[in-house]
C-alpha cells in the first residue's frame, strides 16, 4: 500500500481526503510562493490562474519530495502538492490581507460569479519494487462559483468569524461560507480544495489505483 503524504497545511484537503477514506501523512512545503511566481513569470511571462496554481502545486509538491528524500529515503511515498486561486474577471483572488480587504472584495463578488482553480501536483517517490515509477505529473480542477447577494450586514457577520482571511478567495463552501454559494458548475471537491477525480486520474496514470491508497 503506497504512502500519501499531503504537502498542504489545508484542514479541508486533510478532511476531504479523510472523508474518502484515504489517511496521509502531512509535511507542510516551505516554498515562498510569491517567489516561485516571479521566477516562473520570468521564465514562461504572465501566468494565467490556471497555470499560476499549477506551479504553486509542483513547486510544493516537488519540495516536500526533495525534503523526504534528503532525510529518510523513501520507498513506498506518493507526494500530492496543491494550491488554489479564486479568479473574477482575469484576474487572481488570494486570501485576503486584513478585515477590511476580505469586506471589500464581498462585496464585489457578492451576486457574482468567479472561478476557483486548483492546482494538483503529484510526485512518485516508489521504489522499483514497490512499483514506482519516478513519475511527476499535475493537472488543474477548474469550476465555477456563483455568489449570493447578500447585504453588507451578512458580509460583516462572516467577516467576523474570521474564516474568509484564511481560504483563498475569502470564501468556503464547506464552513460558514457555505450559505453564501447559490450553485457550482464542476468539481465540489475541487472547491475545497483538492479534486479527488482529478487525484484518483492522476494516481492511475502513475499505475496507482485508488483503493490502493484507501485505508481499509
Amino acid at each position: 500500500m503506497p504512502r500519501l503524504v499531503l504537502a498542504s497545511q489545508s484542514p479541508a484537503r486533510l478532511e476531504t481526503l479523510k472523508s474518502a477514506g484515504v489517511i496521509p501523512e502531512v509535511v507542510v512545503s516551505g516554498v515562498d510562493e510569491d517567489k516561485v511566481l516571479a521566477d516562473a513569470a520570468g521564465r514562461f511571462g504572465e501566468l494565467d490562474p490556471a497555470d499560476a496554481v499549477l506551479v504553486l502545486a509542483q513547486a510544493k509538491a516537488e519540495e516536500v519530495a526533495a525534503r523526504l528524500e534528503a532525510t529518510q529515503a523513501p520507498t513506498d511515498v506518493i507526494v500530492v502538492g496543491c494550491d488554489s486561486m479564486l479568479e473574477i474577471d482575469g484576474a487572481i483572488v488570494g486570501k485576503p490581507a486584513d478585515a477590511g480587504t476580505a469586506r471589500e472584495r464581498w462585496r464585489s463578488m457578492r451576486g457574482g460569479k468567479g472561478v476557483l482553480h486548483t492546482g494538483h501536483w503529484v510526485v512518485d517517490l516508489r521504489d522499483d519494487a514497490s512499483g514506482g515509477t519516478g513519475g511527476t505529473i499535475g493537472s488543474t480542477s477548474s469550476t465555477t462559483v456563483w455568489f449570493a447577494n447578500i447585504d453588507d450586514d451578512e458580509i460583516d457577520s462572516y467577516i467576523a468569524t474570521d474564516e474568509p482571511l484564511h481560504v483563498a478567495g475569502a470564501f468556503t463552501i464547506d464552513g460558514l461560507g457555505g450559505p453564501y454559494v447559490e450553485r457550482i458548475e464542476g468539481d465540489h471537491h475541487g472547491v475545497v480544495g483538492i479534486s479527488l477525480p482529478l487525484l484518483r486520474e492522476l494516481l492511475g496514470e502513475l499505475g496507482v489505483p485508488w483503493r490502493a491508497i484507501r485505508t481499509p
